[in-house]
């Protein structure tokens, strides 16, 4: 069976790979590596139930909060860059539970470190008792 070709326009057989497809240019890096890792997936995972699956700065209604128990799209904030950062990538005082709005206002610096990193020292020590 053919079919149209979104790279080229012309018809090709569905099996076919064409040559006019352009590859992602995008390096993958030590970074990128470091975040397939087993050892991240379960940190990742760790860190959201120590922080109850909820974002930490709608929990205590800073910066914008709508919602004060927002438990979607979350993501873990490394609050000190792994890049620059490397020994800290999985320091538990290092990472924080953040909604998407709230993490990139987190990776712009509207949201100050010492800030981020008092919540994750106080969610330590309550989760360890």
């Amino acid at each position: 069976m053919k079919r149209s070709c979104s790279y080229c326009g012309r018809i090709h057989e569905r099996s076919y790979t064409c040559s006019a497809r352009v590859k992602p240019s995008k390096k993958v890096t030590h970074i990128d590596k470091f975040r397939w890792t087993k050892a991240w997936q379960h940190k990742r995972k760790y860190i959201r139930e120590r922080d109850n699956n909820l974002c930490q700065i709608c929990l205590r209604l800073r910066y914008n909060t709508t919602q004060q128990y927002n438990f979607e799209a979350l993501e873990v904030h490394h609050i000190e860059p792994v890049v620059s950062a490397w020994d800290r990538r999985l320091d538990d005082s290092n990472l924080i539970t953040l909604c998407r709005e709230h993490h990139e206002q987190a990776e712009g610096g509207e949201i100050p470190r010492y800030e981020l990193e008092a919540i994750a020292h106080e969610n330590n020590e309550k989760y360890k008792l």
